[in-house]
Protein backbone atom coordinates (compact mmCIF):
# COMPACT_ATOMS: atom_id res chain seq x y z
CA UNK A 1 0.00 0.00 0.00
CA UNK A 2 3.06 2.68 0.47
CA UNK A 3 3.53 2.83 -3.20
CA UNK A 4 -0.61 4.08 -3.69
CA UNK A 5 -0.09 6.67 -0.85
CA UNK A 6 3.02 7.61 -2.22
CA UNK A 7 1.62 8.17 -5.94
CA UNK A 8 -1.82 10.08 -4.14
CA UNK A 9 0.70 12.45 -2.17
CA UNK A 10 2.34 13.19 -5.61
CA UNK A 11 -0.98 14.48 -7.44
CA UNK A 12 -1.52 16.37 -4.23
CA UNK A 13 1.24 18.14 -4.29
CA UNK A 14 1.44 18.92 -7.81
CA UNK A 15 -2.41 19.59 -7.97
CA UNK A 16 -1.25 22.46 -5.23
CA UNK A 17 2.24 23.67 -7.32
CA UNK A 18 0.30 26.23 -9.73
CA UNK A 19 -1.81 27.71 -6.38
CA UNK A 20 1.04 28.25 -4.41
CA UNK A 21 2.82 29.83 -7.57
CA UNK A 22 0.00 32.74 -8.30
CA UNK A 23 -0.33 33.06 -4.25
CA UNK A 24 3.85 33.37 -3.84
CA UNK A 25 3.90 36.16 -6.80
CA UNK A 26 1.38 38.24 -5.50
CA UNK A 27 2.63 41.50 -3.28
CA UNK A 28 0.24 40.86 -0.50
CA UNK A 29 0.83 36.34 -0.44
CA UNK A 30 1.22 37.00 3.16
CA UNK A 31 -2.20 38.16 3.58
CA UNK A 32 -4.25 37.08 0.55
CA UNK A 33 -6.55 33.88 0.72
CA UNK A 34 -7.68 31.80 -2.40
CA UNK A 35 -11.43 32.55 -2.47
CA UNK A 36 -13.47 32.55 -5.08
CA UNK A 37 -13.39 36.64 -5.83
CA UNK A 38 -9.39 36.24 -6.00
CA UNK A 39 -7.40 36.68 -8.59
CA UNK A 40 -5.26 33.70 -7.64
CA UNK A 41 -8.68 31.44 -7.67
CA UNK A 42 -9.60 31.96 -10.86
CA UNK A 43 -9.26 29.62 -14.03
CA UNK A 44 -9.52 29.06 -17.75
CA UNK A 45 -11.10 25.87 -18.86
CA UNK A 46 -9.64 25.62 -22.26
CA UNK A 47 -11.16 24.61 -25.45
CA UNK A 48 -11.49 20.61 -24.91
CA UNK A 49 -10.71 18.42 -27.84
CA UNK A 50 -10.89 14.47 -27.36
CA UNK A 51 -7.43 12.89 -26.83
CA UNK A 52 -6.26 16.12 -25.60
CA UNK A 53 -6.69 15.98 -21.94
CA UNK A 54 -8.70 19.08 -19.87
CA UNK A 55 -6.64 22.11 -19.72
CA UNK A 56 -6.72 24.57 -16.70
CA UNK A 57 -4.72 28.05 -17.27
CA UNK A 58 -4.24 31.18 -15.55
CA UNK A 59 -5.85 34.62 -16.41
CA UNK A 60 -2.67 35.39 -17.00
CA UNK A 61 -1.29 32.69 -18.62
CA UNK A 62 1.29 32.41 -15.78
CA UNK A 63 0.52 28.62 -15.75
CA UNK A 64 -1.09 25.83 -17.47
CA UNK A 65 -2.31 21.92 -15.59
CA UNK A 66 -3.08 19.42 -17.83
CA UNK A 67 -4.74 15.78 -17.38
CA UNK A 68 -5.35 13.52 -19.49
CA UNK A 69 -4.89 9.69 -19.56
CA UNK A 70 -6.38 6.96 -22.05
CA UNK A 71 -6.90 2.81 -21.77
CA UNK A 72 -5.70 0.13 -24.21
CA UNK A 73 -7.59 -3.57 -24.04
CA UNK A 74 -5.99 -6.16 -26.26
CA UNK A 75 -6.63 -9.59 -27.47
CA UNK A 76 -3.94 -11.65 -28.36
CA UNK A 77 -3.56 -15.28 -29.38
CA UNK A 78 -0.81 -17.36 -30.04
CA UNK A 79 -0.65 -20.69 -32.22
CA UNK A 80 2.66 -22.98 -32.36
CA UNK A 81 3.51 -25.29 -35.56
CA UNK A 82 2.68 -28.91 -34.72
CA UNK A 83 0.77 -27.70 -31.93
CA UNK A 84 -3.25 -27.77 -32.31
CA UNK A 85 -3.81 -25.58 -29.51
CA UNK A 86 -4.50 -21.83 -29.35
CA UNK A 87 -2.47 -19.81 -26.20
CA UNK A 88 -5.12 -16.91 -25.75
CA UNK A 89 -5.71 -14.08 -23.76
CA UNK A 90 -7.36 -10.75 -23.06
CA UNK A 91 -5.50 -7.86 -21.56
CA UNK A 92 -5.95 -4.58 -20.10
CA UNK A 93 -2.54 -3.49 -21.99
CA UNK A 94 -2.30 0.57 -20.63
CA UNK A 95 -4.40 2.07 -18.13
CA UNK A 96 -2.61 5.54 -17.55
CA UNK A 97 -3.27 8.82 -16.31
CA UNK A 98 -1.10 11.65 -16.72
CA UNK A 99 -0.89 15.17 -15.07
CA UNK A 100 1.08 18.01 -16.01
CA UNK A 101 1.99 21.80 -16.29
CA UNK A 102 4.16 24.73 -15.99
CA UNK A 103 4.59 27.89 -14.27
CA UNK A 104 6.36 31.28 -14.69
CA UNK A 105 5.62 31.16 -18.53
CA UNK A 106 6.86 27.81 -19.02
CA UNK A 107 10.01 28.05 -17.48
CA UNK A 108 9.00 25.52 -15.13
CA UNK A 109 7.26 22.11 -16.07
CA UNK A 110 6.46 18.72 -14.36
CA UNK A 111 4.86 15.48 -15.61
CA UNK A 112 3.54 12.74 -12.99
CA UNK A 113 2.64 9.63 -15.07
CA UNK A 114 1.07 6.51 -13.58
CA UNK A 115 -0.23 2.66 -15.10
CA UNK A 116 -2.89 1.07 -13.39
CA UNK A 117 -2.41 -1.67 -15.43
CA UNK A 118 0.90 -2.14 -14.43
CA UNK A 119 0.27 -1.67 -10.55
CA UNK A 120 1.61 -5.00 -9.50
CA UNK A 121 5.11 -4.71 -9.49
CA UNK A 122 6.93 -6.97 -5.67
CA UNK A 123 7.50 -5.08 -2.21
CA UNK A 124 9.39 -1.68 -2.85
CA UNK A 125 8.84 -1.13 -6.85
CA UNK A 126 7.48 1.70 -7.59
CA UNK A 127 7.98 0.57 -11.38
CA UNK A 128 4.76 -1.23 -11.78
CA UNK A 129 2.57 2.05 -11.24
CA UNK A 130 4.81 5.27 -11.69
CA UNK A 131 6.03 5.50 -15.20
CA UNK A 132 6.74 9.59 -15.20
CA UNK A 133 7.74 12.03 -12.13
CA UNK A 134 9.91 14.79 -12.65
CA UNK A 135 10.41 18.44 -12.76
CA UNK A 136 12.48 20.43 -15.79
CA UNK A 137 13.90 24.11 -16.31
CA UNK A 138 14.43 26.12 -18.97
CA UNK A 139 16.98 28.51 -18.55
CA UNK A 140 16.83 29.43 -22.12
CA UNK A 141 15.27 28.89 -24.75
CA UNK A 142 16.46 25.38 -26.78
CA UNK A 143 17.89 24.23 -23.42
CA UNK A 144 15.96 22.24 -21.02
CA UNK A 145 16.92 20.44 -17.87
CA UNK A 146 14.63 17.39 -16.41
CA UNK A 147 15.32 16.22 -13.10
CA UNK A 148 13.26 12.68 -11.36
CA UNK A 149 12.10 9.76 -13.49
CA UNK A 150 11.16 9.75 -17.13
CA UNK A 151 11.75 7.66 -20.61
CA UNK A 152 15.85 7.77 -21.40
CA UNK A 153 16.96 9.06 -25.07
CA UNK A 154 19.91 6.79 -24.73
CA UNK A 155 17.37 3.96 -26.03
CA UNK A 156 16.12 3.09 -29.26
CA UNK A 157 13.92 5.93 -31.22
CA UNK A 158 10.61 3.36 -30.91
CA UNK A 159 10.98 3.94 -27.08
CA UNK A 160 10.31 7.71 -27.35
CA UNK A 161 7.19 7.58 -29.25
CA UNK A 162 4.38 7.84 -27.31
CA UNK A 163 2.37 4.85 -26.18
CA UNK A 164 -0.87 5.83 -27.35
CA UNK A 165 0.45 6.60 -30.76
CA UNK A 166 2.29 3.83 -31.92
CA UNK A 167 2.00 2.67 -35.59
CA UNK A 168 1.50 -1.33 -34.77
CA UNK A 169 -0.42 -3.03 -31.77
CA UNK A 170 2.64 -3.13 -29.83
CA UNK A 171 6.59 -1.68 -29.54
CA UNK A 172 8.65 -3.94 -32.18
CA UNK A 173 11.20 -6.61 -29.68
CA UNK A 174 14.29 -4.42 -30.42
CA UNK A 175 12.68 -2.33 -27.42
CA UNK A 176 11.87 -5.15 -25.27
CA UNK A 177 14.96 -6.86 -25.54
CA UNK A 178 17.48 -3.95 -25.34
CA UNK A 179 15.56 -1.25 -23.93
CA UNK A 180 15.59 0.27 -20.38
CA UNK A 181 12.69 2.46 -20.97
CA UNK A 182 12.52 4.48 -17.74
CA UNK A 183 15.47 6.04 -15.42
CA UNK A 184 16.49 7.87 -12.65
CA UNK A 185 18.56 11.27 -12.76
CA UNK A 186 19.64 14.13 -14.94
CA UNK A 187 18.48 14.57 -18.29
CA UNK A 188 19.94 17.60 -20.82
CA UNK A 189 18.04 18.20 -23.67
CA UNK A 190 18.70 20.98 -26.55
CA UNK A 191 17.32 22.21 -29.73
CA UNK A 192 19.01 24.57 -31.56
CA UNK A 193 18.53 25.56 -35.39
CA UNK A 194 21.33 25.12 -37.49
CA UNK A 195 20.87 27.53 -41.06
CA UNK A 196 18.37 28.28 -42.80
CA UNK A 197 15.88 25.23 -42.08
CA UNK A 198 18.05 22.19 -40.16
CA UNK A 199 17.98 21.21 -36.51
CA UNK A 200 20.38 20.15 -33.96
CA UNK A 201 19.11 18.10 -31.02
CA UNK A 202 21.38 16.88 -28.64
CA UNK A 203 20.48 15.23 -25.38
CA UNK A 204 23.06 14.07 -22.05
CA UNK A 205 21.88 12.08 -19.83
CA UNK A 206 23.55 10.68 -16.33
CA UNK A 207 21.05 8.28 -13.91
CA UNK A 208 21.85 5.58 -11.53
CA UNK A 209 21.21 3.33 -14.25
CA UNK A 210 18.89 0.70 -12.41
CA UNK A 211 15.95 1.59 -14.41
CA UNK A 212 12.49 2.96 -12.59
CA UNK A 213 12.03 4.54 -8.98
CA UNK A 214 12.10 1.84 -5.99
CA UNK A 215 11.97 2.31 -2.66
CA UNK A 216 14.52 -0.39 -2.25
CA UNK A 217 18.41 0.11 -2.46
CA UNK A 218 19.77 0.67 -5.60
CA UNK A 219 22.88 -0.82 -6.84
CA UNK A 220 26.20 -0.37 -8.77
CA UNK A 221 27.28 2.78 -10.16
CA UNK A 222 26.56 5.95 -12.24
CA UNK A 223 25.22 5.15 -16.39
CA UNK A 224 26.65 7.80 -18.24
CA UNK A 225 24.91 8.78 -21.82
CA UNK A 226 24.13 10.82 -24.68
CA UNK A 227 21.91 11.23 -28.16
CA UNK A 228 22.06 13.03 -30.97
CA UNK A 229 18.89 13.61 -33.68
CA UNK A 230 19.79 15.77 -36.57
CA UNK A 231 16.47 17.18 -38.73
CA UNK A 232 18.09 18.63 -42.01
CA UNK A 233 14.45 19.37 -43.35
CA UNK A 234 12.77 21.22 -40.40
CA UNK A 235 10.74 19.83 -37.38
CA UNK A 236 7.99 17.43 -37.99
CA UNK A 237 4.21 18.68 -37.77
CA UNK A 238 2.37 18.13 -34.11
CA UNK A 239 5.05 16.51 -32.79
CA UNK A 240 5.60 13.44 -35.89
CA UNK A 241 9.45 12.97 -34.13
CA UNK A 242 7.38 10.78 -31.43
CA UNK A 243 4.86 9.65 -33.10
CA UNK A 244 4.03 6.94 -34.32
CA UNK A 245 2.29 7.17 -38.58
CA UNK A 246 1.79 10.57 -40.63
CA UNK A 247 -0.90 11.57 -39.12
CA UNK A 248 -0.51 15.23 -40.20
CA UNK A 249 0.71 14.08 -43.44
CA UNK A 250 3.81 15.94 -44.06
CA UNK A 251 3.25 18.50 -47.07
CA UNK A 252 7.45 17.90 -47.49
CA UNK A 253 9.49 15.91 -46.65
CA UNK A 254 10.82 15.49 -42.82
CA UNK A 255 13.35 13.45 -41.60
CA UNK A 256 15.65 12.83 -38.21
CA UNK A 257 18.80 10.95 -37.77
CA UNK A 258 19.73 9.83 -34.67
CA UNK A 259 23.13 8.00 -32.60
CA UNK A 260 23.12 7.61 -29.21
CA UNK A 261 25.57 5.85 -26.83
CA UNK A 262 25.79 4.81 -22.79
CA UNK A 263 28.09 3.18 -20.03
CA UNK A 264 26.25 1.73 -17.41
CA UNK A 265 28.94 1.27 -14.54
CA UNK A 266 27.82 -1.38 -12.75
CA UNK A 267 24.67 -3.27 -13.84
CA UNK A 268 22.81 -5.13 -11.36
CA UNK A 269 19.84 -6.70 -14.28
CA UNK A 270 20.12 -8.02 -17.93
CA UNK A 271 19.54 -4.49 -19.43
CA UNK A 272 19.84 -2.12 -16.57
CA UNK A 273 16.02 -2.09 -16.31
CA UNK A 274 15.69 -3.11 -12.70
CA UNK A 275 17.86 -2.88 -9.53
CA UNK A 276 19.56 -5.74 -7.71
CA UNK A 277 18.15 -8.85 -9.64
CA UNK A 278 21.49 -10.07 -10.14
CA UNK A 279 24.21 -9.48 -8.09
CA UNK A 280 28.12 -10.81 -7.80
CA UNK A 281 30.74 -10.38 -5.11
CA UNK A 282 34.59 -10.44 -4.28
CA UNK A 283 36.52 -12.31 -2.32
CA UNK A 284 35.79 -9.57 0.34
CA UNK A 285 31.78 -9.77 -0.31
CA UNK A 286 31.49 -6.21 -1.59
CA UNK A 287 29.75 -6.20 -4.60
CA UNK A 288 31.78 -6.45 -7.81
CA UNK A 289 29.33 -5.97 -11.10
CA UNK A 290 29.40 -6.21 -14.31
CA UNK A 291 29.44 -2.88 -17.05
CA UNK A 292 26.86 -2.75 -19.46
CA UNK A 293 27.79 -0.82 -22.75
CA UNK A 294 25.19 0.16 -25.67
CA UNK A 295 25.31 1.74 -28.95
CA UNK A 296 22.18 2.80 -31.45
CA UNK A 297 21.30 4.58 -34.52
CA UNK A 298 17.85 5.41 -35.97
CA UNK A 299 16.06 7.38 -38.38
CA UNK A 300 12.56 8.34 -38.71
CA UNK A 301 10.89 9.61 -42.63
CA UNK A 302 7.56 10.82 -43.00
CA UNK A 303 6.45 12.62 -46.20
CA UNK A 304 2.35 12.77 -47.21
CA UNK A 305 1.23 9.66 -44.69
CA UNK A 306 4.23 7.33 -45.64
CA UNK A 307 6.39 6.63 -42.76
CA UNK A 308 9.56 4.76 -42.13
CA UNK A 309 11.31 3.96 -39.12
CA UNK A 310 15.10 1.99 -39.13
CA UNK A 311 17.12 1.83 -35.99
CA UNK A 312 19.54 -0.57 -34.88
CA UNK A 313 20.92 -1.61 -31.26
CA UNK A 314 24.30 -3.15 -30.23
CA UNK A 315 25.69 -3.65 -26.76
CA UNK A 316 28.73 -5.43 -25.10
CA UNK A 317 29.52 -6.14 -21.53
CA UNK A 318 32.81 -5.42 -19.28
CA UNK A 319 33.08 -8.23 -17.05
CA UNK A 320 35.41 -7.64 -13.80
CA UNK A 321 38.02 -10.37 -13.30
CA UNK A 322 37.27 -9.73 -9.58
CA UNK A 323 33.96 -11.76 -9.44
CA UNK A 324 34.29 -14.57 -7.11
CA UNK A 325 30.63 -15.35 -5.68
CA UNK A 326 27.39 -15.11 -7.36
CA UNK A 327 23.92 -14.32 -5.13
CA UNK A 328 20.77 -16.46 -5.63
CA UNK A 329 17.48 -15.58 -5.73
CA UNK A 330 17.11 -16.81 -1.78
CA UNK A 331 20.20 -14.62 -0.73
CA UNK A 332 22.67 -17.15 -0.51
CA UNK A 333 26.06 -16.85 -2.36
CA UNK A 334 27.98 -19.67 -4.56
CA UNK A 335 31.27 -20.01 -6.55
CA UNK A 336 30.15 -22.05 -8.73
CA UNK A 337 29.81 -20.67 -12.13
CA UNK A 338 29.22 -23.64 -14.33
CA UNK A 339 32.20 -23.28 -15.98
CA UNK A 340 34.20 -19.74 -17.09
CA UNK A 341 32.94 -17.04 -14.79
CA UNK A 342 32.64 -14.00 -17.39
CA UNK A 343 30.83 -16.51 -19.86
CA UNK A 344 28.64 -17.54 -17.21
CA UNK A 345 28.36 -13.79 -16.35
CA UNK A 346 27.72 -12.56 -19.92
CA UNK A 347 24.89 -15.52 -20.51
CA UNK A 348 22.45 -13.63 -17.89
CA UNK A 349 22.58 -10.72 -19.84
CA UNK A 350 21.32 -9.03 -23.15
CA UNK A 351 23.96 -9.13 -25.09
CA UNK A 352 24.21 -8.71 -29.41
CA UNK A 353 22.91 -6.82 -32.32
CA UNK A 354 19.97 -5.89 -33.61
CA UNK A 355 17.93 -3.97 -35.54
CA UNK A 356 14.37 -2.91 -36.95
CA UNK A 357 12.90 -1.42 -39.92
CA UNK A 358 8.76 -0.77 -40.17
CA UNK A 359 7.10 1.22 -42.78
CA UNK A 360 3.76 2.33 -43.35
CA UNK A 361 0.96 4.33 -44.96
CA UNK A 362 -1.77 6.44 -43.58
CA UNK A 363 -4.34 7.58 -46.24
CA UNK A 364 -6.82 10.51 -45.76
CA UNK A 365 -9.45 9.15 -44.28
CA UNK A 366 -7.15 7.54 -41.25
CA UNK A 367 -6.67 3.97 -42.03
CA UNK A 368 -3.28 3.29 -41.68
CA UNK A 369 -1.50 0.00 -43.37
CA UNK A 370 1.58 -0.81 -41.89
CA UNK A 371 4.68 -3.64 -42.13
CA UNK A 372 7.80 -4.30 -40.03
CA UNK A 373 10.75 -6.29 -39.87
CA UNK A 374 12.78 -7.40 -36.67
CA UNK A 375 16.14 -9.17 -36.93
CA UNK A 376 18.55 -10.15 -34.05
CA UNK A 377 22.77 -11.52 -33.95
CA UNK A 378 22.89 -12.35 -30.21
CA UNK A 379 26.62 -13.04 -29.30
CA UNK A 380 27.98 -16.21 -27.99
CA UNK A 381 26.91 -15.93 -24.63
CA UNK A 382 23.48 -13.77 -24.17
CA UNK A 383 20.09 -14.52 -22.51
CA UNK A 384 18.94 -13.83 -25.91
CA UNK A 385 19.55 -17.91 -26.49
CA UNK A 386 17.02 -18.49 -23.38
CA UNK A 387 14.18 -21.02 -24.75
CA UNK A 388 11.26 -19.52 -23.09
CA UNK A 389 11.58 -15.82 -23.30
CA UNK A 390 14.05 -15.36 -26.55
CA UNK A 391 15.46 -17.37 -28.85
CA UNK A 392 13.08 -16.07 -31.49
CA UNK A 393 15.32 -13.88 -34.18
CA UNK A 394 13.45 -13.03 -37.12
CA UNK A 395 9.68 -11.27 -36.36
CA UNK A 396 7.42 -10.30 -39.54
CA UNK A 397 4.52 -7.90 -38.85
CA UNK A 398 1.84 -6.98 -41.00
CA UNK A 399 -0.96 -4.23 -39.55
CA UNK A 400 -4.10 -2.39 -39.89
CA UNK A 401 -5.41 0.41 -38.08
CA UNK A 402 -8.36 2.99 -37.72
CA UNK A 403 -8.17 5.74 -36.28
CA UNK A 404 -11.37 7.79 -35.34
CA UNK A 405 -10.01 10.63 -34.86
CA UNK A 406 -7.08 13.03 -35.51
CA UNK A 407 -5.75 13.22 -32.14
CA UNK A 408 -4.90 9.50 -31.94
CA UNK A 409 -8.00 9.29 -29.20
CA UNK A 410 -9.93 6.48 -30.19
CA UNK A 411 -8.55 3.62 -32.43
CA UNK A 412 -8.58 0.30 -33.40
CA UNK A 413 -5.94 -2.18 -34.36
CA UNK A 414 -4.97 -5.18 -35.60
CA UNK A 415 -1.83 -7.27 -35.87
CA UNK A 416 -0.58 -10.61 -37.33
CA UNK A 417 3.03 -11.48 -36.15
CA UNK A 418 5.07 -14.51 -37.76
CA UNK A 419 8.16 -15.43 -35.64
CA UNK A 420 10.99 -17.89 -36.48
CA UNK A 421 12.07 -19.94 -33.57
CA UNK A 422 15.39 -21.43 -33.21
CA UNK A 423 15.93 -25.04 -31.95
CA UNK A 424 14.49 -25.78 -28.55
CA UNK A 425 12.64 -22.91 -28.33
CA UNK A 426 10.00 -23.62 -25.73
CA UNK A 427 6.04 -22.41 -25.81
CA UNK A 428 4.23 -20.79 -22.34
CA UNK A 429 4.16 -24.22 -21.38
CA UNK A 430 7.77 -24.73 -21.34
CA UNK A 431 7.23 -27.24 -23.76
CA UNK A 432 9.88 -27.50 -26.45
CA UNK A 433 8.50 -26.50 -29.56
CA UNK A 434 8.39 -28.55 -33.04
CA UNK A 435 8.41 -25.16 -35.29
CA UNK A 436 7.89 -21.63 -35.41
CA UNK A 437 4.93 -19.28 -34.07
CA UNK A 438 2.16 -16.90 -35.06
CA UNK A 439 0.61 -14.16 -33.14
CA UNK A 440 -2.33 -12.19 -33.64
CA UNK A 441 -3.43 -9.17 -32.05
CA UNK A 442 -6.13 -6.34 -31.52
CA UNK A 443 -6.25 -3.66 -29.43
CA UNK A 444 -9.01 -0.87 -28.76
CA UNK A 445 -8.15 2.80 -27.55
CA UNK A 446 -9.68 5.03 -25.81
CA UNK A 447 -8.35 8.49 -24.47
CA UNK A 448 -9.92 11.48 -23.07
Amino acid sequence: MKKYKFIVMLFILILWFPAFSQETDSEDSDTETLTADSDAAKIIVNKYRLGDGITFSAPDGGYNINLRGFLQTTFETRKYEGDDQFYSRFRMRRLRLRLSGDAWGGKVSYRLQTDFAQANGGDGELSGMLLDAFIAYKPVKGLTLSFGQKSTPTDNRELGITSNTLQLVDRSKLSSYFGSIREVGLFVDGSFRIGHTAYLRPSIVITDGDGSATFTRRHGGLKYGARINYLPFGLFRAYGENRGGDMAREVTPKLSVGTTFSYNVGISDRRGRESGSILYLNDENKEALPDYIKFGADFHFKYMGFSVLGEFVKTWAHVPSEITQRVRNDGTTSTDFSGNMKDYVKARMMLGAGYNIQAGYMFQNRLSIDARYTHFDPDKNSFLHNELYFNRNNFYEVGVSKYLTKSYAVKVQASVVFVDAEPGSKNVNSIVTKGNETLLQAMIQFSF
